[in-house]
Parts: structure tokens; C-alpha cells; sequence
């Protein structure tokens, strides 16, 4: 599943094409991905202007001047593509620019999703409501993280990928952020010390900064808008290497925490 970085690639690759141009054309080709598109959409966005594209979470939006937001998700298998050769069965939304530009939402599971919100009412639209801080905006704190994780039993990986704590951190970026503050992912989360948590607080928004330089990491099927294929994967110091070496002499291992892969150094993460 494209995570936050990957939807942050995506929407500054939207934004070069996208930022300021008149949607001459707006054609959904199917009624539904994960859940219905709006019936109207095309109708609303087509003449519209594109006045600013930004992220919340792993949530993608596009404003226009018509007082209406596009909020997409990627689900599994989505993503944008600008100006494809051409048009497939799993390109489900198009867009024709007014300086030309042609660009389709392609998904070939249908996981994503696409919502029409008022510019106004994007803050209290119900997915955003109960949503966390941003990892990127300086207000993750190992403080902060205290205080959040005060009495918690739960394992501390477990809490970094409830949305409603900490918005858009996915399972990827979770594992080597935890590997670069030295810290167990099974520990319970109330019990990890407030130095590793400022280390944490300090590791969760560099990774994802370097991710986000890199293009994202080209798992399966993700690419960019333009097509480049992100490269972060290369420098993975956990996730996916079973049974490589850790550079202090540890081994990486593989768990599973509810459900989903952990990858994290018994040796240096304690």
C-alpha cells in the first residue's frame, strides 16, 4: 500500500501539472472504486481551477475555485499517471488540462477511493476528524509521545500505526523508525523511556523526509505521476531483510504484530 511518502511524491508530482490549470475535462469511467464517486463529480470539477494540492495523512487533495475539494486515496494499488500513452481498463478517473496535459487515476484493485468536499468542510470531513498530528509538522514531540502513551500496554509499534495518534504512519516507515531510536516494536509503549521517545520523535519525520527525497520506495506496483520509481527501498535498514546483517553485529528478524510484518534488531533495539 503506497504510505505517506509515496502520497506525498504523488501530489507534488500532481502539482507541477496541475497547480493553477482549468480542468477542461473531468470523466469518471466506472461508478466506484472502494466506495461510490460522487455521481456528480465530473460536472463539478469540469472548468474548474486547480488553486492548490496538499496531503493529510495518506489522503491526497485537490482544491479548486469552484469551493470544492478532490480527496483521493490510493488504496493498495493506485496511482496517477501524467500524459500515459494510453488509456487501460484500470485507469478509472481522466482529467484533460487547459494546457493540455492529460492525466488518469489508475487502480487496478479498486481499493482507493474518491470523495467531492466542500473547500470549507475538508477539517470536519468525518476520515479527517478523528485523525492524529502530522509527522511532519514539528508537533510530534517525544513529550508529546509521552504523554500519549502513558499506561499503555500496547505494544509501542502497534500505537504508532493507530491513525488516531500519530496521522499516515504506515508499517514501512514505522519499522525503521523504530530501528533508528533503538527500540523495541513489541515493548509496551507506555514503558519506553523518554530519551528513546525524543530519538523516536527525532527519527519518525527524517525518515520520511528521506523517503519523500527519494521518490518513495517502489514496492510492487507503486510509481510517481511521471513514472519514476522511488529508490528509498535501497537503503532500508530493517524492513525486509530477514535474516541480514544488522551493522552492530545483530541479525534482523521478522515478527508479525497485528498482521502486518515487523522488522526490527533484537541486538540494538531493546
Amino acid at each position: 500500500m503506497p504510505e505517506l511518502p509515496e502520497v506525498e511524491t504523488t501530489v507534488r508530482g500532481l502539482a507541477k501539472v496541475l497547480e493553477g490549470r482549468r480542468l477542461v475535462s473531468v470523466t469518471p469511467r466506472r461508478a466506484d472504486l472502494r466506495r461510490a464517486i460522487p455521481e456528480d463529480l465530473g460536472q463539478r470539477l469540469t472548468g474548474a481551477r486547480v488553486t492548490g494540492l496538499s496531503r493529510r495523512a495518506k489522503y491526497g487533495l485537490i482544491a479548486t475555485d469552484r469551493g470544492d475539494t478532490l480527496i483521493f486515496h490510493l488504496g493498495m494499488s493506485g496511482r496517477w499517471r501524467i500524459d500515459p500513452v494510453d488509456i487501460g481498463k484500470h485507469d478509472h478517473l481522466l482529467f484533460e488540462t487547459d494546457d493540455g496535459h492529460r492525466l488518469s487515476l489508475n487502480d487496478p484493485r479498486r481499493f482507493g477511493s474518491l470523495d467531492l468536499v466542500p473547500t470549507d468542510e475538508v477539517a470536519m470531513w468525518p476520515p479527517f476528524v478523528a485523525i492524529g498530528l502530522e509527522p511532519l509538522g514539528g508537533e510530534v514531540t517525544g513529550k508529546w509521545l509521552k504523554d500519549k502513551f502513558a499506561g499503555r500496554s500496547a505494544a509501542v509499534k502497534l500505537l504508532l500505526l493507530d491513525q488516531r495518534i500519530v496521522a499516515g504512519l504506515g508499517n514501512i516507515y514505522v519499522c525503521e523508525a523504530l530501528f533508528r531510536g533503538r527500540i523495541d516494536p513489541r515493548k509496551a509503549a507506555g514503558k519506553v523511556s523518554r530519551a528513546k521517545l525524543d530519538a523516536l520523535a527525532a527519527a519518525i519525520p527524517a525518515v520520511l523526509d528521506e523517503a519523500i527525497a527519494a521518490g518513495g520506495s517502489t514496492l510492487r506496483d507503486f510509481a510517481a505521476p511521471d513514472g519514476e520509481l522511488g529508490y528509498f527501498s535501497k537503503t532500508f535498514d530493517v524492513y525486509g531483510r530477514e535474516g541480514e546483517p544488522c551493522g552492530c553485529g545483530g541479525t534482523v528478524q521478522r515478527i508479525v504484530q497485528g498482521g502486518r510484518s515487523t522488522f526490527f534488531c533484537p541486538a540494538c533495539q531493546r
